[in-house]
């Protein structure tokens, strides 16, 4: 009796050291906006941000997600971590990266993006 309730005890232990690191990384972010302009359906250029974006997660621009709507550009990282900017959706195509608080030109167009 004393064997399985010492097994039991150890095995709760384990379950919830291995929980805490998991718990704990899936809710991080990169704290503080990110930035970048692309084109409305009308052909203008609009503001747009993501606040707060989960880290180490692939995000799609959702404005530029389209193959046929033009791809997002002139990214500023205004968030605590580094950028990785992708000219394809999901991660896809060449990239490029952009330390926090840095800016990049119109020249650099993205469809998606993945914080460290």
């Amino acid at each position: 009796m004393r064997l399985r309730s010492t097994l039991a005890a150890a095995i709760g232990a384990v379950a919830l050291l291995v929980s805490v690191p998991g718990s704990s990384s899936a809710s991080s972010a990169a704290v503080g906006e990110f930035k970048y302009v692309y084109t409305d359906i009308a052909g203008h250029p609009q503001p747009g941000k993501l606040v707060n974006p989960p880290s180490r997660r692939c995000i799609t621009i959702p404005e530029a997600a389209g193959e046929y709507v033009p791809p997002a550009h002139s990214p500023r990282n205004l968030t605590k971590s580094t950028a990785t900017v992708f000219t394809g959706a999901r991660c896809d195509g060449k990239h490029y990266t952009l330390d926090p608080g840095k800016s990049a030109s119109s020249r650099l167009e993205l469809r998606s993006v993945v914080f460290s």
